[in-house]
C-alpha cells in the first residue's frame, strides 16, 4: 500500500504546486510589466523636460516666460473686444443712368456689289489696288473694246446710208404731191412713195437703235466703280478672258460710310421703340467690342424688321453708323446696346455692393458707430459697374470688399487703398536693399518690443 501511494503522490502533484511551464509564464508577464511601466516613466519625464526647458533658453528663463505669456495672454483676451474687419466702401450718389437693351449684332454694309463684266473679251487693264477706297464712277477696269468698236463703226455707216434712202424718199414724195395736184399721176402712185418714206424712217429708227447698241457695249468695256466703298482682293488677274454676266465676279466693292449693324431684341421691348421712334425720338446705339469694355462707335436705330421671328419670339433692328473712323468692319461681330430710356435723379451704387441671398438682393450699410447692417435693395437697372437701385440714400456709405465675415452689428474699419507710386519711384538700389535684408531672428515678442521702440531701423540679430 505505501509503494502504491508514493507513485500516486508522483504522478499526482498537489494543486497549490506551480508546474515549470506556468511559472515561465508568470516570469514573461512580470517582465512585461516591467518593462511598460519603465516606458511610461521615461515618456512621463520626457515631457516634463519639454514643459520646463524648451531648446534655447534656459529652465529659469522659462519659468518667467511661460508665466509673463499666461498672464499677458489672460491680461489681453480679457481687455481684448469684437474683432475689426477691415473693408472697403463707397458712398451712395445720385444721378441719371440709361436703361439699356443688350444684343449681339453683325456689321451690316448698306450696299455691297460684286462687279462682273457685261460683255465678252480680254482683260486689258486693271485701275484699282486690293483694299483701295474707290468712288462711284472711278474706272477699275478695261475690256478690249475693239470689236465693240467696230462694230459701233458699221452702225453708224448704217444710219447714214439710211438716212439718205429717206432723205431721197422726202424728196419723191414731195414731187409726187406737186404732181398729183396737177391730175398728172394717179393717186395710187402718190400713196406708195408714202409707203416708201414710212419705210425709210423705219430703217433709220433700227440703224439709230444699233448704233445705241453698240455705244453700250463701248462703254461695258470700261468697268466703272458702281457705288463708293472699299475693294476687296482681285478676282480675275488681267490677261483672262472674262465672259459676260457670269457667276465669278471681278471685283466686289463695300461700302463702309455710312454702315448698319443688325442685331435682335426681345418682342416684349418692342413696344418701348416703336413708340420712341413713332414720337420722332433718335434712339442711340452704343456699339461694343467682343469684351463687351471698349466702345467702338456710336448710332442710331435706323428701322425695324416688319415681323417678329415666332422662333425665336425676337425682332431684327437695323442700327446706321457714319464709321468715319473705319473701326466698325463688314460681318464683325458687335455687342449692341440700345438706349431706350434714361432714369434721372436716381440713387447709384457700385455692382460691387450688391450681395445676393437666393431671390433677395442687399447690401451693407456703414453707420455712424463704425459696424454694417445688411439691407435689402431694388435694383431698377445697371449699366457696366454701376447700378440703379431703391433702398438707400444718398450719402449712405456701402462696403463693396471684403464680406466673408460681415453679419450685422460687426465692427468695421476703412481700408485705404494702396499707393504704389511711392514703390514705383523707389530706387532699384532701395528696392535691392530692401529685399537683401535679412528676417529678424528670436521670438515674436523681442521683435515686436525693438520694432516699437525704433520703426525706422530694422532689428540686427545677434
Amino acid at each position: 500500500m505505501s509503494a502504491d501511494s508514493d507513485t500516486a503522490a508522483k504522478s499526482n502533484p498537489p494543486a497549490h504546486v506551480s508546474s515549470p511551464a506556468q511559472q515561465r509564464r508568470r516570469g514573461s508577464r512580470r517582465r512585461r510589466a516591467i518593462w511598460i511601466g519603465l516606458l511610461c516613466f521615461l515618456l512621463c519625464g520626457g515631457y516634463l523636460l519639454s514643459q520646463r526647458a524648451p531648446s534655447g533658453q534656459t529652465p529659469d528663463a522659462t519659468k518667467s516666460g511661460q508665466g509673463g505669456g499666461r498672464q499677458g495672454r489672460v491680461g489681453n483676451r480679457g481687455r481684448q473686444g469684437p474683432a475689426v474687419i477691415p473693408v472697403a466702401v463707397d458712398t451712395v450718389r445720385q444721378g441719371d443712368i440709361g436703361v439699356y437693351i443688350n444684343a449681339l449684332g453683325t456689321v451690316t454694309p448698306v450696299y455691297t456689289v460684286t462687279v462682273t463684266s457685261r460683255v465678252v473679251g480680254e482683260l486689258k487693264e486693271v485701275h484699282y489696288r486690293e483694299g483701295q477706297i474707290v468712288h462711284k464712277g472711278d474706272l477699275l477696269a478695261v475690256i478690249d473694246p475693239r470689236p465693240y468698236q467696230a462694230v459701233l463703226t458699221q452702225a453708224q455707216g448704217q444710219l447714214a446710208r439710211d438716212q439718205a434712202l429717206l432723205k431721197n424718199a422726202y424728196i419723191d414724195l414731195d414731187r409726187y404731191k406737186t404732181i398729183y395736184q396737177q391730175r398728172a399721176i394717179p393717186e395710187q402712185q402718190l400713196a406708195t412713195q408714202q409707203a416708201t418714206v414710212e419705210q425709210d424712217e423705219g430703217i433709220v429708227k433700227l440703224d439709230e437703235g444699233n448704233l445705241e447698241a453698240a455705244k453700250v457695249n463701248v462703254d461695258y468695256s470700261r468697268i466703272t466703280a458702281p457705288i463708293t466703298g472699299r475693294v476687296g482682293l482681285r478676282l480675275v488677274d488681267p490677261g483672262n478672258i472674262v465672259q459676260a454676266n457670269g457667276t465669278t465676279g471681278l471685283l466686289t466693292i463695300t461700302q463702309l460710310q455710312p454702315i448698319t449693324v443688325i442685331f435682335t431684341i426681345a418682342e416684349d421691348y418692342l413696344s418701348d421703340v416703336t413708340t420712341q421712334m413713332r414720337a420722332g425720338h433718335k434712339l442711340r446705339v452704343d456699339a461694343l467690342d467682343r469684351t463687351n469694355q471698349t466702345e467702338i462707335a456710336q448710332g442710331t436705330v435706323l428701322t425695324i424688321d416688319n415681323q417678329v421671328d415666332t422662333t425665336t419670339g425676337t425682332v431684327k433692328v437695323r442700327a446706321i453708323f457714319s464709321n468715319k473712323d473705319y473701326r466698325l468692319f463688314p460681318n464683325e461681330f458687335v455687342n449692341a446696346k440700345l438706349l431706350v430710356r434714361t432714369l434721372s435723379n436716381v440713387n447709384l451704387i457700385p455692382t460691387a455692393a450688391i450681395q445676393r441671398n437666393n431671390d433677395i438682393a442687399f447690401v451693407y450699410v456703414v453707420k455712424a458707430d463704425s459696424t454694417v447692417q445688411s439691407r435689402n435693395i431694388s435694383i431698377a437697372t445697371t449699366e457696366g459697374n454701376t447700378a440703379a437701385v431703391t433702398g438707400v440714400a444718398p450719402g449712405e456709405r456701402l462696403v463693396t470688399d471684403g464680406f466673408d465675415k460681415l453679419q450685422d452689428g460687426v465692427k468695421i474699419s476703412v481700408r485705404k487703398p494702396i499707393d504704389t507710386s511711392n514703390q514705383m519711384r523707389t530706387p532699384r538700389s532701395n528696392q535691392a536693399a530692401t529685399q537683401t535684408t535679412p528676417p529678424p531672428q528670436g521670438n515674436a515678442r523681442t521683435r515686436l518690443n525693438t520694432s516699437q521702440q525704433n520703426p525706422q531701423q530694422p532689428v540686427n540679430p545677434k
